[in-house]
């Protein structure tokens, strides 16, 4: 931890052949929480191309990794990679806003350990050991917290990942206490306590099926359709008033509405989850009123994106960071928007609920809005935390190829899952005579061959965008 620590003694004071400087030394512990963000992306992306070979090939990779354990890891590695991307932002973005240093940078370089340790433990445990097996080590039936999709990280698990949120935003808190107070660090730091407190109710197990159903969605739909939408429009804020100069007080009403339209739209929206679990009838009104009104503030950073860009006064070398700002905007209108909103209205839900219309939204909508908000700020952050501006062209052309590969790949897999959705709908849920759920996989095997295909592409495009940090050619 000593030598991490150093570290960002020497990244805040090097400065060489007029190349840009962190503004505050704090900000380089940064730059650990991004590089095992990235890592953790590779591999969520490779579990999924291993569930989508399990798709066509059954027995693909068993008995070592069964489908339901890749499924597990697929979706634990997205939660914690963009955690730890959030994380890595947090302590970028808060001291710059605040005007002053990071309250704690050895706990922050500590709290990093602490979590990449656990994580990677847990994982390990998902593939090594049963799942009933992993439940009797950890404690399970102490406090039992596991078996919920998205939840399935062992109680201990969670009870580490609260402390590490403890720690994260006690370090911020005291940061922009001793500082300066934005719109933008305020919005960050509402979105990240709100992420924890809502964590909280992964602890509460009801044994009441549908009350658990009902609380589940508290952590997951107020996560994602919530306060991640406020650390989602801080983060673009934030880089937007970097790259483009335009004044701070008008990128801060832009934030104002779209956090105002966010919490008004996600809160009651998360009735669209309720149709089906037991809950009160008035839930389909409800739910199918407000998930409506949910693809405005996404349609809002859009043109929040696009407005500050064509008003910039400065033209940044760091194309690339503006290309996935905007991008971001776009994606997460299409995936978290548009197609959610297919399939949101309870008379429509009822015959897609649980298809892969459901999956096709869900992964253009996590790319769209999460993982390209982290990867904006990565590419912002890191050749700043590395002493330069911006990276070369020679870099950042292929930083621009690998957003092409992985935004055109996520288009197509979610066009592709949307097409098997679609004929899965027909075949299994409408008719005189509704094929069973096997002999339905049967008939869209197709589509899930054409999905592995993009995800190929996608994972080249990772790759690229891994790579254009190791490209040093400099510019004259």
């Amino acid at each position: 931890m000593t030598s991490h620590v150093a570290a960002l003694n020497a990244a805040g004071a090097q400065r060489a052949d007029g190349h840009a400087q962190l503004r505050f030394r704090s900000q380089a512990v940064a730059k650990p929480y991004f590089i095992a963000a990235i890592g953790l992306f590779f591999l969520q992306i490779v579990f999924g191309l291993i569930m989508g070979l399990q798709y066509v090939i059954g027995d693909f990779m068993f008995p070592e990794i069964p489908f339901n354990v890749a499924r597990m890891v697929h979706t634990n590695l997205l939660i914690v990679w963009l955690l730890f991307g959030f994380m890595g932002a947090g302590y970028y973005l808060i001291p710059e806003e605040s005007e002053r240093e990071l309250y704690s940078p050895k706990l922050a370089i500590f709290t990093f350990w602490i979590f990449l340790v656990a994580g990677v433990l847990t994982v390990v445990g998902y593939l090594a050991v049963p799942y009933a097996t992993l439940a009797q080590m950890t404690g399970n039936d102490l406090l039992p917290t596991m078996g919920r999709e998205f939840l399935e990280q062992p109680t201990i698990t969670k009870i580490g990942i609260v402390a590490v949120a403890l720690s994260f935003l006690f370090n911020l808190s005291m940061t922009i206490l001793a500082g300066r107070k934005t719109s933008i660090s305020l919005v960050m730091m509402l979105g990240l306590w709100g992420l924890a407190v809502f964590f909280l109710f992964s602890f509460y197990n009801p044994d009441n099926l549908v009350m658990d159903k009902y609380f589940w969605w508290w952590v997951v739909h107020l996560w994602v359709e919530g306060v991640w939408e406020l650390i989602m429009g801080a983060m673009l804020a934030f880089v937007l008033v970097k790259v483009t100069g335009v004044d701070r007080e008008v990128i801060e009403k832009w934030l104002y509405l779209i956090i105002a339209m966010t919490l008004i739209t996600g809160i009651i929206g998360t009735g669209h989850h309720y149709f089906w679990i037991g809950a009160p009838a008035y839930w389909q009104v409800l739910g199918s009123a407000f998930s409506a009104l949910e693809p405005i503030p996404f349609f809002m950073m859009t043109l929040f994106a696009f407005n500050m860009v064509n008003k910039r006064r400065r033209e940044h070398p760091n194309k690339a960071a503006v290309l996935w700002a905007l991008g971001c905007g776009v994606m997460a209108f299409l995936g978290a928007g548009v197609w959610g909103f297919m399939h949101t209205l309870a008379p429509i839900n009822y015959l897609t609920h649980g298809t892969q219309i459901t999956a096709s939204h869900g992964h253009m909508a996590f790319y769209g809005a999460y993982a390209m908000v982290v990867l904006t700020m990565i590419s912002y952050a890191m050749p700043l935390i590395r002493g330069r501006e911006a990276n070369s062209n020679a870099s950042q052309v292929v930083e621009m190829w690998s957003f092409w590969l992985m935004t055109i790949a996520m288009v197509f897999i979610t066009l592709f899952l949307t097409a098997a959705g679609v004929l899965q709908v027909w075949l299994q849920r409408m008719g005189d005579s509704p094929m069973s759920f096997m002999a339905t996989q049967d008939q869209v095997a197709f589509f899930y061959w054409l999905r592995e295909a993009a995800g190929v592409v996608f994972l080249i495009g990772v790759i690229l965008y891994v790579a254009s940090f190791f490209i040093n050619k400099q510019d004259n």
